[in-house]
């Protein structure tokens, strides 16, 4: 359940851009562990509303995602990325990245991913 509760709320709300439909996936009192997108379901809505559009909402999620992993109350999503390599511009790298998340009671109550302060 907290599996397809996840992977649900990635597809609809975070690939998808139906940020309408964030309550039905993030607690009101939800915990961002991400620098640059601030806490609160509030504050992630107001976050992604700079960039998301509303989309027909995919069967399955865009990413190229690797594996969907669960244990007790926390999700983890590992998604393949491809970026070009800094030291050589002709040529690109493939690297992992992952995005977890803690459900209580139905809903994803915190969020951790990787990355660093823009």
């Amino acid at each position: 359940a907290n599996k397809r509760l996840v992977y649900d709320f990635w597809r609809e709300v975070f690939e998808g851009g139906h940020l309408e439909l964030a309550d039905k996936y993030l607690a009101e009192g939800y915990i961002q562990h991400n620098p640059n997108v601030p806490t609160g379901r509030a504050g992630f809505v107001e976050f992604f509303a700079k960039f998301a559009k509303p989309e027909p909402i995919a069967d399955a999620v865009k990413a190229p995602l690797v594996s969907i992993v669960a244990e007790r109350d926390l999700v983890i999503l590992s998604f393949a990325q491809e970026h070009a390599d800094p030291r050589d511009a002709t040529k690109k790298y493939t690297t992992t990245w992952f995005d977890m998340f803690r459900v209580a009671d139905g809903r994803i109550v915190e969020h951790w991913d990787a990355a660093t302060r823009q």
